[in-house]
């Protein structure tokens, strides 16, 4: 197999594999990245010019995988796209969200590139997109080679998938994102346990050592008795999230607490594509099973839009648990102005319940230390950090350990890792090497082509 990693920067972000098969070509997902902006926020397509690309395979809708297909479709006109049935359902609604961000982002940052794709384009290549059921392999002939791929329930977020792909006699399987525990909104993942010639497999919490005690169970209880404390001492608690899984998770937790008594009596309020996307969670419910999330839970918790008059830097007017997005507090969102708005009192707090990369406000307001000043210069406000901070290990992604043991149980002849930061992608090479000895481990370096 010829594979190329078309993200630029590698890590974690314009996530996009290039992939050939024989004369079958294909790319595994088209993602923006979060920290940069324009054009070298997107996949370098340039190692595909003169290709005739057979197929695009998307693993699951969050924007680092999803972004930049429009661009990808632009490029290959002629090109199918396809994904799992809950995917299809909600890729409309984030690509057309990515785009009102652009074109917020143009005019308030000057990004000239932006929008980098219109409602109009996302539209026309809309009927491209085919919806494929897990579990159910599928033949594709391309233009001088055919493949048969399948899709397995990969946990992660509604519609997330792993990819099986069978070229004549070769087996190559995809983790993309992945979580084998059971989520409050989700099931688990649920993989073959059969042969891989190839596992490219994500590496995202390679740097993150499991911790003793920190079972998701004990750290639900941990969130409804952090929030409970707050509420009861008068302070009000923000939650970051993202919009698509993380908020609808929090949302059915609190649910569950509020259905037994366990709750706190207290108003609650979310904003934005998080609730939007409540609603296609509840279609996906009703047409397919495959989530465990209805408008009830927004009915029984009595959700109210957060309110939209917030001052940066002052109390909000009403005591409260505020579940927004951004997830990353990124500047300019929700979640970034009520943090302003409840760092510097003590009575409150902040519970951080997914990754925040350091670089962004979210990961700098975990590592701040009580009594600091933190800037949030977006807001041009300055504030002492008082309030209570918390991470809570909720995760939408496998423990390092549990990827492990799918590799080596899948005893693959080479491993190609992606999707983590260097520091996480390290930990595996050293771990990989040691249990699979006789499998060739490739981390690819960004554009550069490899045989695998």
């Amino acid at each position: 197999m010829k594979l190329i990693d078309l993200n630029r920067d590698g890590g974690i972000g314009a996530n996009s594999l290039y992939c050939q098969l024989g004369d079958f070509h294909f790319v595994v997902d088209s993602g923006l990245h979060p920290k940069q902006v324009g054009r070298l926020a997107a996949p370098d397509l340039r190692p595909l010019q003169g290709v005739d690309l057979d197929l695009i395979i998307i693993t699951h809708c969050h924007l680092d995988h999803i972004g930049s297909l429009p661009l990808l479709m632009r490029a290959f006109p002629d090109t199918p796209v396809v994904l799992t049935a809950p995917s299809r359902m909600l890729i409309d609604r984030m690509l057309h969200n990515s785009a009102n961000v652009m074109v917020r982002e143009r005019e308030e940052k000057g990004v000239q590139d932006y929008p980098l794709f219109t409602h109009e384009e996302i539209d026309r290549v809309m009927p491209r997109m085919h919806a494929h059921p897990f579990n159910h392999p599928k033949k594709f002939s391309g233009r001088d080679d055919e493949i048969e791929f399948t899709f397995y329930p990969a946990g992660h977020i509604a519609g997330a998938a792993g990819v099986g792909i069978v070229h004549k006699h070769r087996r190559i399987f995809f983790t993309g994102d992945v979580l084998f525990e059971a989520q409050r909104t989700l099931g688990p993942a649920k993989f073959p346990h059969a042969h891989a010639d190839t596992l490219v497999m994500e590496t995202t919490r390679g740097a993150t050592e499991r911790v003793e005690g920190r079972e998701r169970r004990l750290e639900v209880v941990r969130l409804i008795d952090t929030i409970n404390d707050t509420l009861q001492r008068g302070g009000s608690v923000l939650i970051p999230v993202f919009a698509l899984g993380r908020m609808q998770e929090i949302l059915a937790i609190l649910h569950d607490a509020k259905k037994f008594g366990k709750l706190v009596e207290s108003p609650i309020f979310a904003t934005g594509l998080g609730l939007d996307l409540c609603d296609i969670f509840d279609e996906i419910a009703r047409k397919t099973g495959l989530v465990h999330f209805t408008r009830t839970i927004l009915k029984d918790l009595k959700v109210r839009k957060s309110p939209r008059d917030l001052t940066p830097g002052k109390q909000p007017g009403e005591q409260g648990i505020y579940v927004v997005s951004s997830g990353m507090v990124v500047e300019n969102t929700p979640s970034y102005t009520l943090a302003s708005c409840l760092l510097g009192n003590a009575k409150n707090s902040i519970g951080f319940v997914g990754y925040a990369d350091p670089d962004t406000p979210g990961g700098q307001l975990q590592a701040a230390k009580k009594g600091e000043e933190f800037l949030f210069a977006a807001s041009h406000v300055k504030s002492k950090v008082r309030c209570q901070i918390e991470r809570f290990d909720l995760s939408g992604h496998a423990d390092r350990e549990e990827l492990v043991d799918f590799a080596v149980q899948s005893t693959p002849r080479s491993i190609v890792i992606t999707h983590g930061d260097p520091p996480a992608r390290a930990w595996f090479m050293q771990e990989l090497a040691a249990k699979l000895p006789h499998a060739k481990l490739l981390d690819p370096v960004p554009l550069k082509s490899y045989r695998v």
